[in-house]
């Protein structure tokens, strides 16, 4: 009996997103304060686009009217096809590329943006029709897109990014710089 690893009943497994990506962020993009994007990376260079937990949209009990991937006239990324083992087809983004644009009840609008350099593979057309789902659980069935980087870039696209103690850091200068008086 007393070779019976002992398990402490109070630690919980990590979740899926926890035990198999690797989380970037993307802090105040296009120098709009607090919208800050999720970047999950998995193994295999996959890479799932996220709202942080800090984006205003998550935050102060926001309600979603709206998400539009029509990006102009000419461009919609829900008619992104790809096929084949090569992801032939997929629309290729740079860094900045918007993905798409969610206006909340209140009538403000974010666009929310690639992060990174790679091929569109999809996007979540599930939070069309059910767009709490990106605020209930952003890391999982609230994604926004799967974005395959170009093997060669596959190391590189995160030398822009904010790792996650990085992130913490930053968000926790954020709130002391909030609470102060000005």
């Amino acid at each position: 009996m007393d070779c019976v690893e002992q398990k402490d009943p109070e630690a919980t497994a990590p979740s899926v997103v926890d035990r198999y990506y690797t989380r970037w962020y993307r802090a105040d993009i296009k120098g709009k304060p607090c919208e800050d994007h999720c970047i999950l990376q998995h193994s295999n260079r996959l890479c799932v686009i996220t709202l942080a937990d800090t984006h205003p949209i998550l935050q102060n009990g926001r309600t979603i009217k709206s998400i539009n991937y029509q990006i102009s006239n000419g461009c919609s990324r829900l008619n992104n096809k790809v096929s084949g083992k090569s992801k032939r087809g997929g629309q290729f983004l740079t860094d900045f590329a918007p993905l798409c644009r969610i206006t909340c009840t209140d009538e403000t609008e974010y666009t929310v943006y690639s992060c990174i350099r790679g091929r569109l593979l999809e996007v979540n057309e599930s939070i069309l029709e059910n767009p709490a789902l990106l605020l209930e659980k952003p890391s999982t069935e609230g994604y926004i897109a799967v974005i395959l980087p170009k093997f060669e870039e596959s190391k590189s696209i995160t030398e822009n990014l904010l790792s996650k103690e990085e992130f913490e850091s930053l968000v926790s200068k954020r709130t002391v710089a909030q609470s102060q008086p000005t």
